[in-house]
């Protein structure tokens, strides 16, 4: 797997685990958190593994159209002021933020030596 891959896989797994804990917060606001800063290097992976899997056919293709809808969602509550904990959690029970991380766990496990 190349670095970059695995660097934008990690961002969004690392992303999404942050999105957990900032869901449980019940926060009304994103003012003085992280959550803005983590959504967008989430954007910015979602995009990287869609440009980089559109063209692999096979699981690749199932990939990158997991990552572009992800980055759909991703998009529309970076659009959003303020970004409150229950934003957030309906972000995270998004089923297509959830296929993208099964793709990138199942993926993850292939390429490894």
């Amino acid at each position: 797997m190349s670095n970059t891959l695995h660097l934008q896989i990690e961002a969004v797994e690392s992303g999404y685990e942050f999105l957990l804990a900032y869901a449980a917060q019940g926060r009304e606001s994103d003012q003085g958190s992280e959550v803005r800063d983590t959504l967008m290097a989430m954007r910015d992976a979602a995009a990287g593994i869609d440009e980089s899997m559109a063209t692999g056919g096979g699981f690749a293709e199932i990939v990158a159209d997991d990552a572009r809808k992800s980055l759909a969602a991703i998009n529309l509550v970076l659009a959003q002021d303020p970004i409150s904990s229950e934003l957030v959690d309906n972000l995270n029970v998004s089923i297509h933020l959830r296929a993208l991380l099964t793709d990138l766990f199942l993926l993850s496990e292939t390429l490894q030596p």
